[in-house]
């Protein structure tokens, strides 16, 4: 595949769930205890990062009961966690509109950065998703989770090494990044680098298994591994692997859930090109 050919959207990117805190596992970064951002210059970012874009209607947010009698710190937690479930539920204009506040309550929340740029890019909204990606960075150049989500980015753009050397960078700060090594799987398949690619995915599964209790998706995100991963036989010309990884994927979804719906469409695509 040529380097500047955009891919197939099959990448994850990672929300932070907590202030303060990373990756798949919730895991803290820099001394290990849940602290504060490190403060860092604004100077350096732009305008726009600062800037809400598109505009988006905050009435709904603004309307819902006011928790007046919380302190700041407890009243940002709450629209955090609000702004996180829309963004799970697919509410991506009411995402954006509860992340914008907290970032113009707390402009030095890598986070939020981080999480409002996944939001937007889920929206198509790519040139204020990489913004936010980069802020996030320049804030706290250790969140794993803003490379991750940027090189989904680069992948999307047709961006290959550029997405590769990112993922390694979440994996370098965050090892149990499983999105990442899913993701920069992805990657080295997209670059016929199948091997890699299936090592990859190896350790992604080697992993989940060992943080499945702690997981919220686990078999939703299994799936997807497992998809990628036959995927890569399949290109590689393994077909009886490609198959049999087919099969776990669509095993360990629902036709019902309709979260999966394209991943199950997609496999099952795949699956038929070596069955039919």
């Amino acid at each position: 595949m040529a380097l500047g050919q955009k891919t197939s959207d099959e990448r994850v990117g990672n929300l932070v769930h907590r202030h303060g805190e990373d990756g798949m596992n919730a895991r803290t970064f820099l001394d290990g205890n849940k602290s504060r951002q490190g403060r860092t210059n604004l100077a350096g970012i732009s305008g726009a990062s600062r800037r809400r874009s598109p505009k988006v209607d905050r009435s709904s947010k603004l309307s819902r009961p006011q928790t007046v009698w919380l302190d700041p710190v407890a009243q940002d937690r709450l629209l955090r966690q609000q702004s996180l479930a829309d963004a799970k539920q697919g509410h991506y204009l009411e995402a954006i509109a509860g992340l914008t506040i907290l970032i113009d309550r707390n402009p030095e929340n890598a986070t939020d950065y981080n999480n409002r740029g996944l939001v937007h890019y889920q929206c198509g909204h790519l040139e204020a998703a990489i913004e936010d990606y980069n802020a996030a960075i320049q804030l706290n150049p250790k969140l794993a989770s803003a490379y991750n989500n940027r090189a989904n980015y680069y992948a999307a753009q047709g961006q290959l090494m550029e997405a590769i050397d990112d993922y390694e960078m979440a994996i370098d700060l965050d090892p149990t990044n499983i999105r990442a090594w899913l993701n920069q799987g992805i990657t080295y398949r997209d670059l016929e680098m199948y091997d890699e690619a299936i090592e990859n995915f190896e350790h992604a599964l080697q992993i989940k298994e060992l943080l499945s209790p702690t997981l919220d998706d686990n078999s939703t995100l299994e799936a997807h591994i497992y998809g990628a991963r036959g995927r890569a036989h399949h290109l590689a010309g393994d077909w009886n692997y490609a198959i049999a990884d087919y099969r776990r994927a669509l095993d360990r979804t629902s036709e019902l859930d309709v979260s999966v719906k394209r991943m199950r469409s997609q496999v099952t695509r795949w699956m038929q090109e070596l069955t039919n």
